[in-house]
């Protein structure tokens, strides 16, 4: 069993690696992020597999092993509550404590008076954005940690103690994970470390959309100045995580640097001269960065065509994927295209209908991995699933 395992783990692996480096491979490669979904065929809530990442790990090795894909993310519910809560974090709204215990995790942004980084705070970030962080940010997102030159507390020590714990917890598991992904059912782990634009930081986790729109406007130097900043962390971050063999890619989780959430102007005046630089280190050390575009970036394709032929991976959400595919498809491998809409409300016939005129417009020539459009939660039914799976096998071997 162990070598049947490793022997379909080395195809799978080599069909991936091979449509990423937009080339053809022996069939269409697989890999679809699912997320709540796996907790829904798995016969568990979203709250527990929120709760409990080894109810998650197990829901999506069942998954991968009952569906004939090429790769999965070993836990695609990246929240996890241990660690959430043993550090007392604000800005989540947890299954079965915020929300219905069959709702996803949702992400709670604060209005713009109540943004966790002020208007005039920008200085100290520049000047030493790991110090700001741990002093300013941290307990303005934290229910347990004290802010500087308060009186400290109990729970502000034990929310060190108890976060550091789940958080060696949590993140050396997924080695464990990978593994027996592997050894199992001979399944490849999709992703190996993250990276987020420097402007969407700010947008996401400091001044909330609305505070980072205003000062685009008011404050640009600022904006800029600190994107500059978070430009070497954020790139010793996706490296320290990164693949060592090199094969899978590193993800960047695109939000809000797109036309209409900032102009094409701020586009190109702050999100791509701080982003760009930092996947052209990262291809310098030979590791391929898969652009997750949640939204509709087709308005920026020009720009990401002046990366190196093969650095990325182009996830396609919201945009025309055959229209992408003329623009950039000769550089870049695509994945994604398949509608979440039908995945979740139509019929297997309708995600078949789907499904071929992609692989025909589309994947004709190699550079392509099939997936959604989007993450796949617990709306998503298992007949289309299952549908859209045996489809792409029978119809996508070159």
């Amino acid at each position: 069993m162990g070598t049947d395992m490793e022997g379909l783990y080395q195809a799978r692996l080599k069909r991936y690696i091979t449509a990423m480096r937009n080339e053809k491979p022996d069939m269409i490669p697989i890999r679809p992020f699912v997320a709540e979904f796996t907790a829904k065929y798995a016969g568990y809530t979203c709250q527990e597999v929120t709760h409990d990442y080894e109810k998650a790990f197990a829901a999506a090795r069942k998954c991968a092993a009952d569906f004939d894909w090429d790769a999965v993310v070993g836990n695609m519910v990246y929240v996890w509550t241990g660690l959430t809560e043993a550090i007392g974090t604000k800005y989540y709204a947890v299954p079965g404590i915020h929300i219905s215990a069959d709702t996803g995790f949702q992400y709670l942004e604060p209005s713009e008076e109540e943004a966790f980084m002020k208007a005039d705070e920008y200085d100290q970030l520049i000047k030493d954005p790991t110090g700001f962080l741990f002093n300013v940010w941290l307990p303005r997102v934290s229910r347990d940690v004290s802010a500087m030159d308060e009186p400290t507390s109990m729970r502000n020590n034990l929310s060190f103690l108890k976060g550091g714990m789940a958080m060696l917890n949590y993140f050396n598991a997924f080695g464990t994970q990978a593994a027996l992904l592997r050894s199992e059912s001979g399944t490849v782990s999709a992703i190996s470390g993250i990276l987020k634009a420097p402007l969407d930081i700010i947008a996401d986790k400091m001044r909330g959309y609305l505070g980072l729109v205003s000062d685009l406007m008011e404050r640009p130097k600022k904006v800029m100045a600190a994107c500059e900043a978070l430009m070497p962390h954020l790139t010793h971050v996706a490296l320290s995580g990164a693949d060592p063999d090199k094969n899978v890619p590193i993800t960047i989780w695109m939000h809000r640097g797109c036309v209409p959430f900032v102009t094409m102007e701020h586009f190109d005046t702050f999100y791509w001269p701080t982003l760009k630089p930092i996947i052209e280190e990262i291809w310098s050390h030979g590791h391929q960065v898969l652009f997750y575009a949640e939204g509709d970036w087709t308005a920026h394709l020009d720009s990401f065509a002046q990366l190196p032929a093969g650095s990325i991976v182009y996830h396609v959400d919201k945009a025309d994927i055959f229209e992408t595919h003329k623009k950039i498809g000769h550089k870049f491998c695509l994945s994604g295209g398949i509608s979440n809409t039908l995945l979740s409300f139509g019929t297997p016939d309708e995600v078949r209908q789907c499904c071929k005129k992609v692989i025909d417009e589309v994947a004709g020539d190699g550079g392509y991995v099939l997936d959604a459009e989007a993450i796949m939660q617990n709306d998503t039914k298992v007949e289309n699933i299952r549908a859209m799976t045996d489809f792409v096998r029978e119809h996508g071997v070159y």
